[in-house]
């Protein structure tokens, strides 16, 4: 049996000449790039920079909308009506496909980011209101949301294609929602468990949760972070490891 999987990773979450992380590196490894469109991190400069990179390097270009609140970086819940969801990630979609455009490439995908991803999650009419966004500006576009989400409902249902996305350095609640950035035990640390995890999701479809117990999901991205201390490091390991579980790395634009 022949597995693969797109390898996303969030980027662009900088500003002007004030670069940080590793995202030039980053991208010899993944083969989807989720660029910030100014609402949680990013400005215009970044956006310009993160996308001329992304096209160099073949990696499929996203939009990655977020929240309005750079002092949260996007991770705190705000009250947003499906009006005003839909009105941010028109503009921030818009405002990124620009560049793209600029740049002579085309949009990939749309990923939303933070507390507006989470809280897209459990909610069906602003997951439907981020998939109407979606799909009125490019009916061509991938969705991703968390495997079997409300966001990957909304998206099949207004007839977008959707990509089912798992978490490397994430752990799962019962329900197949993430667990919470607040909690001690969300976050996996120690590569070689993310790696395992990983590996179990896109070959098994099931994943541990913090109770122990299996869920059933589909993978078909991947999400590695860019900002953390070792981010280089884990992008070239989980490189290497998927390729040597058998599994392809290819960009979701060129599933068949």
């Amino acid at each position: 049996m022949t597995f693969k999987v797109d390898l996303n990773c969030d980027m662009g979450e900088s500003f002007g000449a004030y670069q940080m992380g590793n995202d030039e590196e980053i991208l010899d490894y993944v083969t989807s790039a989720n660029i910030a469109c100014g609402f949680h991190a990013g400005d215009a400069s970044t956006m310009r920079k993160t996308v001329k990179l992304a096209l160099e390097k073949n990696v499929g270009i996203g939009a990655h909308p977020g929240l309005q609140d750079l002092v949260g970086f996007g991770r705190r819940n705000m009250a947003l009506s499906p009006q005003e969801a839909y009105d941010l990630v028109v503009y921030q979609i818009g405002a990124l496909s620009g560049f793209v455009k600029a740049e002579g490439g085309h949009l990939q995908h749309v990923k939303a980011h933070g507390a507006l991803y989470n809280m897209a999650v459990k909610n069906g009419a602003l997951s439907e209101a981020i998939a109407e966004a979606v799909y009125k500006i490019d009916p061509e576009l991938v969705l991703f949301g968390l495997s079997d989400s409300e966001i990957i409902k909304a998206g099949k249902k207004i007839g977008l294609r959707t990509a089912n996305e798992v978490f490397s350095d994430r752990t799962y609640q019962t329900d197949g929602s993430l667990t919470p950035r607040t909690e001690s035990n969300a976050l996996i640390t120690d590569p070689q468990i993310a790696i395992d995890q990983v590996v179990r999701m896109v070959k098994e479809n099931k994943v541990a949760t913090v109770e122990q117990t299996d869920v059933a999901l589909e993978a078909e991205t991947i999400c590695i972070h860019g900002d953390g201390i070792n981010a280089l490091a884990f992008a070239l390991q989980i490189s290497k490891s998927l390729k040597e579980s058998d599994i392809h790395i290819v960009k979701i634009g060129d599933f068949v």
